[in-house]
């Protein structure tokens, strides 16, 4: 009887020890920056070096067809922290530009708009994000910040609240450069002619144009280029700065040992919080341009820079691994690793080096929804409870991460609210084979560009584009002349009736599907455009964060931590200040 009493409290025990390993873990959610699903060792590169990255898809699951929510920054990273499509929450642009690329920005995140980080912060997890941001920071004045990483439910930021751009680093050109001489300089001079022609006829006598006017006109000329100078110029120092909570303490940013600082940053915060769930996102700047690498690693790898800053940033997920394992919290924390889009294949420096990295079998890259575009590494690791070394091929989104972590932390999902993610864990632990994404939507900016459709009965991963970006030049696999790839007007075909793949055959996207080389081709698309048909009705009207008003430059939001005349210059940061502990 006592054998049996004994045998039953370690049964119960043993029970209590699993529910608590299934509950309340800590989170670390390791984020690229234009990574490619090809760059990595796990997803069949055999000439980069990333064994830690590596480590996690030997000790967890690999998924093999992990879409992102958008192939652009600012959408995909809404989507990732909401779980929602980021039209939902007027984070996808019906303009042009699909992300913001000023820090005085008046556009952002919403604060109606529920992320994981709040409802984990209300569970009682300490929260920090580490890195890039590039949600917007402020609505009416230069510190409301009410779209900064501390409104969205963390704790402690460090890093940037805009994103790294070529133009942030001295010597690596500029991302504007192109556009500014295609749809300014000949404006300018048309402006120009206009004026001196007025003033020469008005001199000479064959038309009378009030002086005042005249004067007002070049005036208000002046000013706009001079503003438009002084911007440009001083770029640098008004955009790309890093902060601390709300603090800037490096402006224009510093990418000496960045890496490294930003890797401490998320070693410390791990520390004080080893005794209590924490929530660590840890969001790269690598490796999107400009590309940078410390002494370290510069110069090391088969790929150049590019091939550098990949290394340095397996490196970091090492450190990160390390002190996982210093504090015992191995088995206590779930790992994500992901890229927030496909790689920039566009990217080349000036001196004809490749900066984009490498899709693998997949067509297209980043801003495109062929597969280079959106199909993403996604490793996720959790001794004991998610099974090491297996892949998963069925289509899963970034946006599950949202419900994922939130049902583990014991949180409630939001019931005031469509969320689009679906939790991964059954399908990680093997108890479900099928994904519950019937369908993906896949949007260029705001503009429903494609759908994938994975039927319950079959294998077939259907996908059909409404339209596709012209490449340039055409026989080329980007949009090399624009840099990248857009949505609308001259720059899209339409297909009608759309493109029609078969994923599942056809992963590399290069034979469209016929009624006569599929039967169901008809049959298929009724059931996509019903799909269409409903996902559409689920949609309700938002603000547009990403209107030309909420893009432009807003000089009274702009952050600065001395002054303009200053050129907005300061440097909080020192050797000495990485070995201080801050608050968290």
């Amino acid at each position: 009887m006592r054998l049996l009493l004994f045998l039953t409290v370690c049964q119960y025990a043993i029970n209590s020890v699993h529910t608590y390993s299934v509950s309340n873990p800590n989170v670390v959610l390791l984020m690229a920056d234009d990574l490619g699903i090809g760059d990595l060792g796990c997803y069949g590169n055999r000439t980069l070096r990333t064994p830690y990255i590596d480590r996690l898809a030997k000790e967890g699951v690999t998924l093999t067809q992990h879409i992102a929510a958008s192939p652009l920054c600012t959408p995909s990273r809404a989507a990732f922290l909401t779980g929602r499509y980021p039209i939902r929450s007027g984070m996808a642009a019906f303009s042009r530009v699909g992300v913001f690329l000023f820090s005085a920005s008046s556009g952002g995140l919403p604060s109606e708009e529920i992320t994981f980080s709040k409802l984990l912060k209300q569970r009682g997890y300490a929260t920090a994000l580490i890195g890039k941001w590039h949600l917007g920071m402020n609505c009416e004045s230069s510190n409301d910040f009410c779209h900064h990483p501390l409104s969205h439910g963390f704790d402690y930021f460090y890093g940037l609240t805009v994103t790294n751009l070529r133009d942030c680093k001295p010597g690596q050109g500029s991302v504007f450069l192109k556009g500014i001489q295609k749809y300014l300089v000949i404006p300018v001079q048309i402006l120009g002619v206009t004026l001196v022609s007025l003033a020469v006829v008005h001199y000479v006598g064959l038309l009378k144009v009030p002086f005042q006017a005249l004067g007002y006109c070049l005036l208000l000329t002046a000013i706009s280029l001079a503003v438009l100078i002084f911007f440009f110029y001083h770029f640098r120092h008004l955009n790309c700065f890093l902060m601390r909570d709300h603090q800037i303490i490096q402006q224009p940013l510093s990418y000496e040992n960045l890496t490294q600082r930003l890797t401490t940053e998320a070693v410390q915060f791990i520390g004080r919080n080893n005794d209590v769930p924490f929530l660590l996102v840890l969001s790269y700047l690598h490796v999107h341009t400009a590309l940078y690498a410390s002494n370290m690693f510069r110069g090391k790898s088969k790929h150049g820079l590019y091939g550098d800053a990949v290394e340095e940033m397996d490196w970091s997920v090492g450190q990160i691994l390390n002190v996982l394992e210093k504090y015992n919290l191995r088995n206590k924390t779930l790992i994500y690793f992901s890229s927030d889009q496909g790689a920039h294949i566009e990217e080349i420096s000036s001196s004809g080096e490749v900066h984009g990295g490498y899709n693998g079998i997949y067509k297209g890259g980043k801003s495109t929804n062929w597969e280079g575009g959106i199909r993403v590494p996604g490793l996720l690791r959790w001794p004991g409870v998610i099974p090491a070394g297996t892949y998963m091929d069925e289509p899963t989104s970034n946006m599950d991460i949202f419900p994922t972590i939130v049902k583990l932390a014991g949180a409630q999902l939001p019931y005031d609210r469509i969320i689009d993610g679906h939790d991964l864990m059954p399908l990680l632990q093997g108890k479900v084979t099928q994904s519950k994404h019937e369908f993906l939507f896949h949007y260029c900016n705001a503009y429903l560009n494609a759908v994938r459709w994975h039927p319950g009965n079959s294998e077939s991963v259907w996908k059909a584009f409404f339209f596709t970006p012209n490449f340039n030049p055409e026989d080329s696999n980007g949009c090399y002349d624009s840099h990248v790839c857009f949505c609308h007007g001259g720059f899209i075909t339409h297909h009608d009736p759309p493109l029609l793949f078969d994923l599942s055959r056809d992963p590399e996207e290069k034979a469209p599907l016929t009624p006569k080389t599929e039967t169901r081709f008809y049959e298929i698309l009724r059931v996509i455009q019903l799909a269409v048909a409903n996902h559409t009705r689920s949609l309700q009207a938002v603000p547009d964060q990403l209107s030309w008003d909420n893009l432009l430059w807003k000089p009274w939001l702009q952050p600065c931590c001395s002054s303009l005349f200053q050129s907005c210059y300061c440097d909080f940061e020192s050797e000495d200040s990485l070995l201080e502990v801050h608050s968290g």
